[in-house]
């Protein structure tokens, strides 16, 4: 399986400077941080949620949860993670746990933890193990439209 064709094509069409980056097998955000030399707060990991039996994909930093009551919060609805069974199939091009974040090129609706939008860049699996992609984070924002909010926890 390699990177969605429907991803590379949204990243063309919206005119944007992306880099691919392939690398060892990483599993976790952590491992991929690792793996491509970024820190924590820059690698953008992909937690998916439900919320009043909607999926939401949350964008995060990788060196923080999810605080599932300030997400609900955000979304005004109550939200809970979803399991690999409830969402393998909105990403059948990719594999699981290593979604893109671009909810809306899935038809997910898309929060970004606030904390995220202050890097310069990100880094993201790119819908494989092996690949992942670097790009500015105001045009990642402009191309995801995601709503910003606060509902995300360092770890320790």
């Amino acid at each position: 399986m390699g990177i969605p064709s429907k991803l590379i094509d949204f990243l063309n069409q919206g005119k944007v400077r992306y880099e691919i980056l392939h690398h060892p097998e990483a599993f976790t955000a952590q491992e991929l941080s690792a793996v491509e030399h970024v820190k924590g707060r820059q690698h953008a990991k992909v937690v998916m949620v439900k919320a009043n039996g909607d999926k939401l994909m949350a964008v995060l930093p990788a060196d923080h949860r999810v605080d599932l009551e300030k997400l609900g919060q955000a979304t005004g609805r109550r939200t809970a993670l979803a399991t690999e069974a409830e969402f393998k199939a909105v990403f059948p091009d990719c594999a699981v746990g290593a979604m893109p974040p671009f909810g809306s090129i899935y038809d997910v609706e898309t929060y970004v933890e606030e904390s995220l939008t202050q890097n310069d860049y990100i880094v993201f699996e790119a819908g494989t193990h092996s690949d992942a992609i670097k790009m500015s984070c105001i045009d990642y924002e402009r191309l995801a439209k995601p709503k910003v909010a606060r509902f995300a926890v360092k770890l320790h």
